[in-house]
């Protein structure tokens, strides 16, 4: 118990400032023992914390059922209009890119810089950086909807398609896992297309670090080749995001996410890293276990298109576009991530400059 006698000032009567300040509150609230009431929450807190940090990364899981059960509600709702419908599916997508729209402003404060570089009609190939869980680009598939009205089909590993319940899912945001005739198809039918080269391997392999893991992958720039879906840009700016003008409407262009890996991580030992890798190459499943799910500030950064040139190779294009990726993510991500920085970014509006 505190001595009533003791005061909070200099002396040989004196007691410590924090002391003073439970004692004060202590009157104040009419309770007694309040240093063991904190010490307790303190206790919890230790305790409860990295269960948190453990279960917030499969929140996203969670939220991704959510949407499905949305749409086969949906779905049931709507089946006697099917038949009367071309775009059944237009009033779920918008419902549910709104949601998710919230929940990026909400959680990540999440912006998307270069938007105008999506071109509002017509086909695009979208070449992206794979976080630990692609969060960012579900956000960024969102925005497009919203801003644009379109649908951006993505590239999926084979794995997603087996997940229980994720069909109807994939189906209504278009998902494919390919082969590279259907996305140089899609691409020719006027259609927005996404593709991580890096895939899994990267989301697992990649550090805070952001080294960019393709390996000889170059599948992606023939795609871009044979559908022709890569045109000259007059006006190249990146910095300061002013309108371009378009010399022929298609394009192909980068993007990257500030601090992606600073929302989940992973185990960043060696030797986790090693057995992810084998359990993934051997058994084409992503076994590692992930923690976070952090209100990390994230900023989708979208690059210039690369100049169309008739005679570049596949191993060209591809070997451009993994060193213009790497430029934006040398331009805008603070190397090695920083959890605090990136907490911090959400009440800051400081980026990063060269």
């Amino acid at each position: 118990m505190i001595d009533k006698n003791q005061t909070c000032g200099i002396g040989q009567d004196s007691m410590p400032y924090m002391t003073c300040l439970i004692h004060i509150f202590e009157e104040w609230f009419g309770v007694e023992q309040l240093e063991d009431y904190l010490n307790f929450a303190n206790y919890l807190l230790w305790v409860f914390t990295p269960l948190i940090l453990l279960i917030l990364p499969y929140f996203t899981i969670f939220l991704l059922y959510l949407t499905i059960i949305f749409l086969h509600i949906y779905k049931r709702k709507n089946v006697l209009k099917e038949a009367y419908s071309h775009n059944l599916w237009d009033g779920a997508r918008k419902t549910v890119a709104t949601l998710w729209d919230g929940h990026a402003a909400v959680w990540h404060g999440y912006e998307v810089h270069g938007m105008e570089k999506i071109p509002e009609e017509g086909p695009a190939l979208i070449i992206f950086y794979h976080g630990a869980i692609p969060i960012d680009f579900y956000y960024f598939m969102a925005k497009i909807f919203i801003h644009k009205g379109r649908t951006c089909r993505v590239v999926a590993d084979h794995f997603v398609f087996k997940i229980p319940g994720f069909s109807l899912l994939l189906d209504v945001f278009c998902a494919l896992h390919g082969p590279r005739e259907k996305c140089v198809e899609i691409l020719r039918s006027g259609h927005l297309l996404a593709i991580s080269p890096g895939g899994v391997r990267e989301a697992l392999i990649s550090d805070e670090t952001y080294n960019i893991i393709w390996g000889n992958r170059k599948g992606f720039a023939q795609v871009a080749i044979d559908a022709k879906v890569m045109r000259k840009f007059r006006h190249r700016v990146l910095k300061g995001w002013r309108d371009r003008v378009i010399q022929q409407g298609r394009s192909r262009a980068e993007h990257t996410v500030q601090d992606c890996r600073q929302l989940v991580l992973l185990p960043s030992l060696t030797a986790f890293h090693r057995l992810f890798r084998w359990l993934y190459e051997k058994f084409r499943y992503p076994f590692a276990p992930m923690y976070g799910g952090f209100p990390v500030k994230l900023r989708t950064y979208l690059g210039d298109p690369i100049p169309y040139d008739p005679e570049i190779t596949a191993e060209e294009l591809a070997e451009k576009t993994k060193n213009a990726v790497q430029a934006l993510i040398d331009k805008h991500q603070r190397i090695p991530g920083n959890i605090m920085s990136a907490l911090l970014e959400r009440f800051h509006k400081n980026q990063k400059i060269n």
